[in-house]
């Protein structure tokens, strides 16, 4: 089997280092998940090299190198192109996993011992980058073309060392829409209470995929029935007990059902539509457990407020929906409230109508949204108003009138304030 590398910085790099390696008489080649990717017709995001050569001798043979994981065998070779690098690790057999996610120790062996005792058989692959060759010691090419996710060896021992790999599994599977093996799924779901042992940060990251993934709502609902939506985001696996006003038979469904509708979703999106139904603290407690940023968790809080003003969405008049559109990150907002229409509990159809006119304020310029009003407070007063809490109602009225479009000059806005004042 011939494969051609993509033409990219990071595959040119990956090849340079293989060659200089081998050159200086060392076993080197691709390896883990560019390897997986290169087979399934992907372009992979980074590139591995695996090899015999020790951590010192790869450190020699580069002079562009970080020691960042030398402890485990691992170091990264720097291209000239800026950012890109290349993870070098040499074959190892790991020790204990004490912590649940490092070995207590690494003993350097050979490729045999190094593929025994990765996650997962489709990342456990190795490449010979210039004969094409595949080197596969677990079947994991078979995996591949099954388009199965199988843990190597003993699923429990695997994810006994990185308890991560619970969340990891279903994420590859969901990503690559391939099933989880059932003897390894039925492990995951046995030791899914363990996960919390895990870092916020980590979960997080791997939550991160999962959401601005294809398989979104696939990978949450294998979550729930393993017992990881539970451990991790009670808020989210407690709308499965709460009745949903439209055709979804729960609030969890429909939060599903609205992550399948969106696009490419941004984290804060994505986010957004997994925990409105949750509602505003409990979002932000759940990305303040996550440790997720400020500015992550202020625009899902932004958002998450404005969705009950979804409700009733159809019924709003001209001025109400242009104040709408002065909220923050309204164009989340709106790709959020177009995917909660397919299950608001009201005619979507009439819902979708009432995002079209707000599509069609929005493209009148912020003049439209944002009027300025022809009269002050001193006009007010020069009207026999004494100053007061009036001054604030009869201009936010005479801007409503102005929203409306019922009001468009000073002639026009003091006939209308008159008329207030006498009533």
């Amino acid at each position: 089997m011939k494969l051609d590398l993509p033409n990219v910085p990071a595959s040119a790099l990956a090849r340079r280092v293989v060659k200089t390696l081998r050159a200086r008489g060392h076993v080197a080649w691709l390896a883990g998940g560019c390897v997986r990717d290169l087979l399934l017709g992907r372009t992979p995001k980074d590139y591995d090299v695996a090899t015999d050569a020790r951590p010192e001798e790869v450190e020699a043979a580069f002079e562009k190198s970080i020691p960042v994981g030398k402890s485990f065998g691992v170091i990264t070779v720097q291209g000239e192109v800026d950012g890109v690098q290349v993870e070098v690790a040499t074959f190892r057999h790991d020790g204990p996993y004490s912590d649940g996610r490092h070995p207590d120790s690494v003993r350097f062996t050979d490729a045999q011992e190094d593929a025994a005792r990765r996650d997962f058989t489709i990342n456990a692959l190795y490449l010979d980058p210039e004969s094409g060759e595949v080197i596969d010691y677990v079947n994991g090419v078979q995996d591949l073309k099954a388009r199965l996710v199988r843990a190597v060896g003993d699923p429990a021992v695997r994810f006994a060392e990185d308890k991560l790999r619970l969340l990891r599994a279903i994420r590859f599977a969901c990503a690559l829409n391939f099933e989880l093996d059932d003897a390894t799924f039925a492990a995951l779901k046995r030791m899914a209470p363990q996960v919390v042992v895990c870092s916020a940060e980590r979960i997080r990251e791997e939550l991160h995929r999962m959401l601005t993934s294809p398989g979104r709502s696939r990978a949450l609902r294998l979550m729930q029935e393993a017992g990881l939506l539970n451990a991790l985001l009670p808020e989210v696996a407690a709308l499965a007990d709460r009745a949903s006003p439209g055709p979804a038979r729960n609030l969890l469904a429909r939060a599903l059902m609205t992550l399948d509708a969106l696009a490419n979703p941004s984290l804060s999106l994505a986010w957004s539509a997994l925990l409105a139904d949750a509602g505003e603290e409990a979002a932000a407690a759940t990305l303040r457990r996550l440790k997720c940023s400020n500015e992550l968790a202020s625009r899902v809080r932004d958002i998450v407020s404005d969705v009950p003003r979804l409700a009733g969405l159809e019924h709003l008049g001209q001025a109400a929906l242009k104040r709408l559109l002065r909220r923050p990150h309204v164009d989340e907002w709106l790709e959020l409230a177009r995917a909660r229409s397919l299950d608001q509990g009201a005619d979507p159809a009439q819902v979708r109508l009432a995002l079209t006119r707000l599509a069609a304020f929005r493209a009148q310029g912020p003049q439209s949204l944002w009027p300025k009003l022809p009269l002050s407070g001193d006009d007010l007063k020069a009207l026999g108003l004494p100053p007061g809490p009036r001054y604030r109602e009869l201009l936010s009225a005479l801007e409503d009138e102005m929203l409306e479009g019922r009001v468009g000059t000073r002639e026009g806005a003091l006939a209308f304030v008159k008329s207030r004042m006498d009533a």
